[in-house]
């Protein structure tokens, strides 16, 4: 079985990405691009399904780290009779995707072993294994990979061994390089140039960040987590590295995330824009104007990585699944109507133009083209923020998020002196904002609710005061938090939306994990409404569920203590980024004033 989520880490070339366990074992990546077939599918089945693992002999324990401010990863094994590290990394993309692996003797010297079981499709292909000149080349159908390394390998039930002693001072180097299996050979490469290449292009990425907050260290593996997310060739952001990571352990809660969300994606672009990467920014505005483009009603929640529109699903049952969960490859919530995105679309470009992004490109006409249709459909039941499969409904947070996209829309004109019906877009403003609060808000219990006539809550509420559709002191923002720190908040962290026997809502069975990004907003309404140390404290608590190497999975599972979800998980790092810098900006004053006894 697969290790916990939690004992992974990431490794990415800006294309595709793999995580690595604790053990020395890369359990998963797909290639050449994020929503590939995997030849490695081990995080999903067992052994069979393909994995790489390089780890000492005998008994041994791990400690690891990523390298300063980088996506180079070590690992090092403390055994009886010495210490080696372990170092992975993959190099930026030129033509083909590679893994490096560097074995590196720090101490005495540690017998190692390399297992190599490669498994294409998901683990549902077993290649043909051959010797070339010093490499190993592994085929079948269009993919080929090739390993380049000095230690002498040896073929064994269906897998590539070896067996090698590391000495101080050693360095054993491991190449493993997809190609099109029609192709010819890699061009070689220097292992250890590599290592040197590729933390030179991260430490030169991050070096544009702005933030000198409380939380850098945090702030920045964050960046670096949304950075390796990021399908450099199109701009394209994925939401997470993997699919079917499960919601409940053993539960049915379990979803390919290897797409492009516009939500999350729109909510990354802003924490890279506000973090100083306006380049991502502009190719991100590039990706969505590509992938959109055409009718507005036609508009999709997601796409592929390059702007593809058919993600079907279907499930991938020679795996047995992360903790017995089933695998889903696709996802069918591509057809689903989501009402809130054309909210977040438009606030992104604004954003974009707020922080100087061209304001006369072709992406306000688009604007002007989503808006006719959210003029036309505000009104009309969706499936929502959390993709429901119980039936669409007339959710709160949409109609908030229909708001947003009027409320852009007046202020890009306002701002920028962009040609619209601006007085026909306050009228619309105005009317969403009284159907809202007539019908999204419970006045007995003070509290906005799920959707329209219902009494159940969602935390997506928590967005209220953080989109400015209320300020944060509001009595009905005031009581919204109040009945979600009393009915969803478990443990100190806060559930999506109310789950129990009696709702069919999402038309699952009910149980999953706290969502982390709506605990991160309860930590923004806290900060908001000046309760400056529950915010300190919340977010604190959030930062103590990262792994040791900083990531953070979708979910967090209270009863076990485990991260749960997909991961690392854009939707989770993102907010990290938000609330830091919320927090550095509203706890400052207050903490100068305490020192200066002003309190």
């Amino acid at each position: 079985m697969a290790l916990p989520i939690e004992d992974y880490a990431i490794i990415a070339d800006t294309q595709t990405s793999a995580l690595v366990g604790r053990n020395g074992s890369i359990d998963w990546l797909c290639v050449p691009r994020f929503d590939s077939g995997a030849i490695f599918a081990a995080l999903l089945g067992d052994e069979e399904n393909g994995h790489w693992t390089i780890a000492p002999e005998g008994e041994s324990t791990a400690r690891r780290r990523y390298r300063d401010e980088t996506l180079v990863l070590e690992t090092e094994f403390e055994t009886p009779t010495g210490l080696v590290r372990l170092i992975d990394f993959m190099p930026p993309r030129t033509e083909s995707p590679s893994v490096i692996r560097l074995v590196e003797g720090v101490r005495g010297e540690v017998d190692m072993s390399m297992v190599l079981r490669l498994r294409f499709d998901y683990g549902h292909v077993i290649p043909w294994v051959y010797k070339e000149q010093n490499d190993l080349v592994a085929v079948a159908g269009p993919d080929a990979v090739w390993l380049s390394t000095p230690v002498e390998t040896r073929g064994e039930n269906l897998a590539t061994h070896a067996n090698f002693t590391v000495r101080a001072g050693d360095t054993i180097p491991f190449t493993l390089t997809w190609r099109p299996s029609h192709l010819t050979a890699p061009e070689p490469t220097d292992p250890v140039h590599q290592l040197g290449v590729t933390e030179g292009y991260w430490r030169g990425w991050i070096s544009a960040c702005t933030y000198e907050g409380e939380w850098r260290d945090a702030v920045v593996r964050s960046l670096l987590t949304l950075k390796a997310l990021t399908y450099a060739p199109t701009g394209g952001i994925v939401a997470a590295a993997t699919t079917s990571l499960p919601e409940k352990l053993g539960g049915v809660r379990n979803w390919d995330y290897r797409f492009c969300w516009l939500r999350d994606a729109t909510i990354t672009l802003q924490s890279l824009l506000f973090s100083g990467f306006q380049s991502e920014a502009t190719a991100w505005r590039k990706w969505l104007l590509r992938a959109i483009a055409g009718n507005p009603s036609e508009l999709q929640i997601m796409y592929g990585v390059a702007g593809e529109r058919r993600l079907d699903e279907y499930t991938a049952d020679w795996l047995t699944g992360y903790d017995g969960n089933p695998v889903r490859i696709g996802n069918a919530a591509a057809e689903q109507f989501q009402l809130d995105v054309y909210g977040e679309v438009m606030d992104a470009l604004h954003q974009g133009r707020r922080a100087g992004l061209k304001a006369d490109d072709p992406a306000w006409g688009l604007q002007v083209k989503l808006m006719e249709f959210v003029e036309e459909h505000w009104m009309d039941p969706d499936e929502g923020i959390w993709e429901v499969r119980g039936g669409s409904k007339q959710f709160t947070h949409s109609k908030l998020m229909a708001w947003v996209a009027a409320d852009r829309a007046v202020k890009a004109v306002e701002e920028f002196a962009l040609d619209g019906p601006v007085d026909r877009w306050r009228r619309l403003r105005d009317e969403i904002r009284n159907d809202i609060l007539e019908k999204g808000y419970d006045t007995e219990r003070r509290t906005f609710t799920q959707f329209y006539g219902s009494e159940e809550l969602d935390a997506s509420l928590l967005m209220v005061p953080l989109v400015g559709f209320l300020p944060a002191d509001d009595e009905r923002v005031i009581g919204t938090v109040a009945a979600i720190e009393e009915h969803l908040l478990v443990d100190g962290f806060v559930q999506r939306y109310t789950q129990h026997p009696d709702t069919d809502v999402d038309g699952l069975p009910p149980g999953e994990g706290a969502f982390l990004a709506c605990t991160f907003w309860l930590a923004d309404n806290y900060a908001l409404m000046g309760r400056h140390d529950e915010a300190r404290e919340t977010f604190e608590r959030l930062l103590a569920l990262r792994n040791d190497v900083g990531l953070l999975s979708e979910e967090y599972d209270t009863d076990a203590g485990r991260l749960v979800g997909n991961f690392p998980q854009a939707f989770s790092h993102v907010p990290l980024i938000d609330t830091a810098r919320t927090l550095s900006s509203a706890l400052a004053p207050t903490e100068a004033r305490a020192k200066e006894g002003l309190r």
